[in-house]
C-alpha cells in the first residue's frame, strides 16, 4: 500500500468515526492529531498526521456544506411542489 491510499484511508476512517461520535470529534477539535493517532491506531510521522488532520477538517467542512446545499434544494423543490399544487386547483 502506497503512501496516498494510507493517507485516503485514514481520512475515510478518521471523518467517518468523527462524524458517528459527536464526543470525539468534540474531542478532535481540541486535540487532532491525538485523536487522529487514537482512531487510526498508529503513531505516524508528524508530516502525516498533519497532513490527514488537514484533509479530515477539509473533509468535514465540505460535507457540512453539502447537507446545507441539499438541505436548500429540498426546501426549494417543497415550495415548487406547493405552488404547482396551489395552481392545479
Amino acid at each position: 500500500m502506497d503512501i496516498k491510499e494510507t493517507i485516503e484511508k485514514s481520512v475515510e476512517k478518521v471523518t467517518n468515526t468523527l462524524k458517528k461520535d459527536s464526543s470525539l470529534l468534540e474531542k478532535f477539535k481540541k486535540t487532532p492529531v491525538q485523536i487522529v493517532e487514537k482512531i487510526i491506531g498508529k503513531n505516524l510521522p508528524d508530516d502525516i498526521i498533519s497532513k490527514i488532520v488537514e484533509l479530515v477538517k477539509n473533509k468535514l467542512k465540505a460535507d457540512k456544506a453539502k447537507g446545507a446545499v441539499e438541505g436548500a434544494v429540498d426546501g426549494i423543490k417543497d415550495a415548487i411542489g406547493g405552488l404547482t399544487d396551489m395552481f392545479k386547483k
